[in-house]
């Protein structure tokens, strides 16, 4: 894991627990959102591997089930298929949350913390200017309709593009990877056509209205 990505998305944690009056954040106070994220993390792993042991239990009754309630084949395909659904989903949960740990050591890294509060730090210092950005860029949507984790994730890329130096591409990309794993089945699509429109504006030399 790259030390800008998860700093990326430990701000992206972070963000949302910032204040109604972001403002008024000290240096501290972000520091201490970045450990509450941490938390987070934590907890998600915990109950992620709780949620697994609780499929793989009920996977192992219904492999019982099979062999003492199977009437004939067709039953026992349907409630096999059921056991190999939900040992999947085990088999899921056990993948995210193995990536947790190494994700959390890697957050105790000054830089990584660092950059995460500098992502903040900027998102709420040049706050309108960002918007401004991508309502200019948004087409028959307003930039406060979208969901919350798809503006701050849309925020995000301005600050690595704008005002961070980022290689615009590789500042969309790491956009699309979060929205991926946290917005919705679409979200992906939707914000990596936004920060495309944001770019080809910028090329243009077109400013925000």
């Amino acid at each position: 894991m790259q030390a800008r990505r998860i700093a990326r998305e430990l701000a992206l944690l972070s963000i949302s627990q910032l204040p109604a009056k972001p403002e008024r954040l000290t240096t501290q106070k972000l520091q201490d959102l970045v450990v509450a994220a941490v938390r987070t993390l934590a907890t998600e792993a915990r109950d992620a591997l709780e949620a697994a042991a609780a499929e793989l239990q009920r996977s192992n009754a219904q492999l019982l089930k099979s062999e003492t309630r199977a009437t004939d084949v067709e039953s026992a395909r349907e409630i096999l298929r059921d056991t190999i659904e939900l040992t999947q989903n085990a088999i899921n949960r056990v993948g995210s949350a193995i990536e947790i740990p190494e994700f959390i050591q890697l957050t105790n890294q000054p830089d990584v913390r660092n950059y995460a509060v500098e992502i903040i730090t900027r998102m709420v210092s040049e706050r309108e200017d960002i918007d401004a950005r991508l309502q200019s860029a948004l087409v028959d949507w307003q930039l406060n309709r979208l969901a919350r984790i798809d503006q701050d994730i849309l925020r995000m890329a301005i600050v690595d593009m704008v005002y961070l130096g980022i290689d615009q591409r590789v500042a969309i990309n790491e956009a699309v990877e979060l929205a991926k794993r946290y917005s919705g089945e679409d979200g992906h699509r939707f914000i990596n056509g936004v920060l495309r429109r944001v770019t080809d504006q910028q090329h243009a030399g077109s400013k925000p209205n």
